[in-house]
Parts: C-alpha cells; structure tokens; sequence
C-alpha cells in the first residue's frame, strides 16, 4: 500500500490515517482539545468535554488518536498540529460544505471595456469576471468557511486579501497549501482560464498545487511598487487586485527576452509610471519612473 512520503523519519499510512479520523467520537474529542483555553488537559477534564458517558469507550478513542493527532504528556493531552489541522479543514468546509453563492457584484470595472464585475463561486473558487464582455479578471481558491459570517463586501475583501497571500508565498516558492517547494515558470503557451498571452504558473513539486496569474500580480507585495503608490497618496493594500489593470492584463507587460527571461511590467499611477523588471522566478532585477 502506498505510503506518505515524511523527510522527517516517520512515515503513516494515508488509509490508516483517514481511517483514524473517520469516527464522530473522535472528531469530538479534538474538537474538544480544540476548544480548550489551556492545554494539557486531564483525561477526566477532557471527558467531561465530550458527549459520551462511558469512559472506557472515550479511553479506547483517545488512544487511537495518541500519536499522530494527539499528545499524551504526564500532565495531559494536547492537540499536535495534525489534529488541528483536521478541525481547520472541518471548519473551512473543505469535506463537509458545497454553498450554492449568487454572484457578488465587486468595485473596479472590467480593463477591457470598462463593464461591471462580479465574483462568481463555483468548485471553492472566486472568479472575477465581465458581466458585460466576460474577460476573466482571474480565479483563485476561497474555503467555503470564509463565506460564514461575512456580508458580499466582506467576503469580497477577504478574497483579494487572500489572492495577495497565495501568491506572496507562490512567487517565494512555497506552496500554500502544503508547504512544499514551489517552481514558477513563465509561459505562453497552452490554454489557461485567464485572458491574458503571458503568465506565471507556479506548481508545488510535494503536492501538485498549481496557481496561474498575470505576471504584475506578483508585484502586489513589493516595496517598489508600495513605495510608489505610497508617493501618489495611494494605499496600494487597500486596493483589490483586479482594480490594478497591470494585476489583470497583459497590456501592461512587455516581453523583453525569454533567455533569460526579462518581463517589465508598466505600473501608471496618475502622472507618472513606474516600470519594473522581473526575471524568470519573478525577482525584480530592475525599476524606473518615467512621466507619463
């Protein structure tokens, strides 16, 4: 049978560990260790937590979970981060959780033809997309736990936070789903869901995560850029990214070589442009300002 692949020495069988979780008693003694304020907890403090009155089948549970999910100390149990990572994955809806969303209508308007936009869900997806044209203004993951407790707006503002995130951590080549080393590779070739002739595509080698953007999304979180917008008076965090045309459309990035790779990418604030200029893993190598 297949095995997970663990650099650190410990290997578990995927099986037996999804097996380990398939149980509601066990899902609630972690969500109990969860809960808890303080941890270690004592095994009579932690059964009084748990919807089950016999103690020797609560003892038998919580022994299938000492190891991988739980820490068994001399002074109680505490939750090891695989375990809290099954409740994180609970309570994001990732297994349980299939939300049926209208359309959201967000700020900013289409860069092609100026026409209204809306986030659109779908397989716990957000694409920002033209009501009137239908350009892609890009599709990124969302949980469907985000959608709890948050008006459109809300949710709105919690996926471009989010967008801006996923691929801070992509361009510095580390997988956001799983941590594991991530490639970038720029491209222009083969179809992909946004509307634009040159991309990034980052693929996690460990899990197989794959993100696609315009080549400016990844300059959201540089301080070129932020120090830029900032002199124009400009919160450049406060703008969501399909607001910034050179986040959304290659109209704004030049190809200037592809051995090595050298991209710049037009960032036009008021007046004035600044021009920047990224290799083939998305490292700026150079900036300039220009009137406009």
């Amino acid at each position: 049978m297949a095995r997970a692949d663990d650099q650190s020495g410990g290997v578990v069988d995927p099986a037996e560990a999804f097996g380990v979780v398939a149980s509601e008693t066990r899902l609630d003694i972690l969500e109990a260790l969860w809960r808890v304020d303080e941890t270690p907890v004592s095994f009579s403090a932690l059964f009084d937590e748990v919807p089950l009155s016999d103690s020797g089948q609560f003892n038998y549970h919580l022994q299938q979970l000492t190891g991988q999910f739980v820490a068994d100390g001399s002074d109680g149990y505490r939750l090891r981060r695989a375990g809290a990572q099954v409740i994180r994955a609970l309570r994001a809806g990732t297994f349980t959780h299939r939300p049926d969303v209208d359309p959201i209508p967000v700020a900013g308007a289409c860069t092609r033809c100026g026409g209204e936009l809306a986030a659109v869900y779908a397989d716990e997806q957000f694409a920002i997309d033209c009501r009137d044209c239908g350009t892609a203004h890009g599709e990124y993951p969302f949980p469907p736990g985000g959608l709890v407790d948050r008006d459109p707006e809300e949710i709105a503002q919690a996926f471009a936070e989010r967008v801006r995130h996923l691929h801070c951590l992509a361009a510095d080549g580390v997988c956001p789903e799983c941590a594991g080393r991530m490639a970038t590779e720029i491209t222009r070739e083969g179809d992909c869901c946004l509307d634009v002739a040159v991309r990034a595509e980052f693929t996690c080698q460990r899990c197989r995560h794959r993100l696609c953007s315009p080549v400016g999304l990844s300059l959201l979180d540089d301080s070129t850029v932020a120090a830029f917008y900032d002199d124009h008076g400009v919160d450049l965090a406060a703008r969501p990214y399909w607001t910034l045309p050179w986040c959304v459309d290659d109209e704004y990035t030049t190809v200037a070589s592809t051995d090595p790779w050298r991209v710049r990418v037009r960032v036009p604030v008021a007046d004035e442009e600044l021009r920047v200029t990224l290799d083939g893993d998305l490292q700026v190598v150079d900036h300039e300002r220009r009137g406009c």
